[in-house]
């Protein structure tokens, strides 16, 4: 059975455990703040999941989910998450984050970062631009017409790959950007930002959008 570790107990990391879960997968999650924070959430996750730090998260997991702010991308766990794919949710909240030149003139983006941060791990974008409860609600069989689509980016083609086969499996069809030098298209504020869309549409608004906001 796969297992995944998950970095982030957010809303984002908290619906992604919730579905991983139902469909089968072994789910171990971490925070910063501590396994003893995660109880409640575990408990209602049932057997096939159980808290940890985020470094044991990132060791445990055949393969990784990152939802952290991106602030503190740089706590993540390199050594732990070296060899292994890696979805990363991250978005730029200048609010939160504060402001971050080479995001806000378009000379970097935030799975990037992220990458160049994990070096020996293959990062791709998935599960950014979708509002957390949409994650367990809006997915639909394969072939069914008007299917949502979520994007993905990577610099692997066997990252992108396994994002497309999670998606599916959560009821999403894909559409792959391309390397993470793309991966912009998808970020907050752009025309396929948390908006319902299927194959098509959401092509069309990756197409459209523009590089700096």
């Amino acid at each position: 059975m796969t297992t995944i570790g998950i970095i982030g107990a957010g809303h984002i990391g908290s619906q992604i455990a919730r579905k991983a879960v139902a469909l089968g997968y072994d789910v171990v999650i971490g925070n910063s703040r501590g396994p003893e924070t995660l109880t409640e959430l575990v408990a209602e996750l049932g057997p096939r999941a159980r808290a940890a730090t985020s470094a044991e998260a990132g060791a445990a997991g055949d393969f990784a989910v990152v939802t952290i702010p991106l602030k503190n991308y740089q706590e993540l766990p390199a050594e732990a998450l070296a060899g292994k794919i890696v979805i990363d949710t991250i978005n730029y909240y200048w609010e939160r984050d504060g402001r971050i030149d080479a995001l806000e003139k378009g000379e970097a983006t935030t799975s990037g970062m992220v990458q160049d941060h994990l070096p020996e791990s293959k990062v791709a974008k998935g599960f950014n631009h979708i509002p957390a409860q949409d994650i367990t609600t809006t997915g639909m069989a394969a072939g069914t017409e008007n299917r949502r689509a979520l994007a993905t980016a990577s610099d692997h083609e066997d990252a992108a790959a396994l994002v497309t086969k999670f998606y599916d499996e959560f009821g999403f069809d894909t559409v792959n950007i391309g390397g993470l030098s793309e991966s912009w298209r998808v970020e907050r504020d752009r025309p396929a930002y948390v908006v319902r869309q299927n194959a098509t549409e959401l092509a069309s608004n990756l197409a459209k959008a523009p590089r700096t906001i």
